[in-house]
């Protein structure tokens, strides 16, 4: 039987030129590339720019599931999303709270991406794609910021600290030692701990557009490397296989319905119709 590391191994060099790792490791980009057919969905590839912004090694990520990078603050409802758009392999865009090694929350932007098979349209990998969100957002009077989130004026005295759900602001005469910034950071922790989830650092139009540019241009980066191989991917469902994006219990629900009726996909190039209802075949005629 084959290892997990073989498989791994087999998932990317199979699939793209021998020289893609290279490529992509000249990108400054911070992404990571998982694949769903291998037990556990474990990352088959990690940027350069994500393990300096995570401050895991290679050897510490390739082979793991993300969610060794999620932590006690995490919202569970948008893990729930990004697990739905895995099962639904669809595109999706989330603020997210991720840790880094050390312990330290930070917020960003998450893009998650599917690779599709040109061959049979089906998804081949996830393309994810991480930018730290910097949004400066104003603090309410008493400190605490809006979305979970707070700012840095050095010049004002004032000293941000990242505590995940929340920041403070910290008077300062001077630099705060690293000590005391961690007894502070433990303090606040301690009082933030109950702090609801839905308190998000927001991401600005310039990070979004940043993200949609990385993923473009990771994606184009893919698959010039997948032609090289004769196993061509693509960013979308862009081959003449049919998949229908409707759950097989969805479309029984549906066909007990006599009216006659359409259900059309705005997320897709033209707004394709994806269901029909048989009365709407019955009266136009249609196969």
């Amino acid at each position: 039987m084959e290892s997990q590391m073989g498989l791994i191994e087999k998932s990317f060099d199979g699939r793209f030129s021998n020289w893609i790792r290279e490529a992509l490791d000249e990108l400054p980009d911070n992404f990571t590339i998982t694949d769903p057919s291998i037990s556990g969905h474990p990352i088959v590839f990690a940027s350069r720019g994500f393990l300096k912004m995570s401050g895991y090694s290679k050897n510490e990520v390739i082979g793991k599931n993300g969610r060794i990078f999620q932590g006690p603050r995490t919202d569970r409802r948008s893990i729930m999303e990004i697990r739905e758009a895995i099962r639904e392999e669809k595109t999706i865009q989330i603020n997210l709270l991720n840790y880094r090694k050390d312990g330290t929350p930070f917020w960003m932007l998450f893009n998650l991406s599917p690779v599709v098979s040109k061959e049979d349209g089906k998804v081949t990998h996830f393309l994810a794609v991480q930018v730290p969100i910097s949004r400066k957002i104003r603090t309410a009077g008493n400190g605490y910021g809006r979305n979970g989130c707070s700012y840095v004026d050095e010049g004002s005295g004032l000293q941000e600290i990242m505590f995940g759900s929340c920041r403070r602001e910290v008077c300062t005469d001077s630099v705060v030692e690293v000590g005391r910034i961690h007894m502070l950071n433990s303090f606040v922790d301690s009082e933030t701990r109950g702090l609801g989830a839905e308190e998000l650092c927001e991401a600005s139009d310039m990070e979004k557009q940043k993200a949609a540019k990385a993923v473009n241009n990771i994606l184009s980066m893919l698959t010039h490397y997948s032609e090289l191989t004769g196993r061509l991917v693509c960013g979308k469902r862009c081959c003449s296989v049919r998949i229908s994006p409707l759950g097989s219990s969805l479309i029984i629900s549906l066909g007990r319905i006599k009216q006659s009726f359409v259900l059309i996909d705005a997320n897709l190039h033209d707004m394709p119709i994806v269901y029909a209802s048989d009365a709407f075949l019955k009266m136009t005629g249609a196969q």
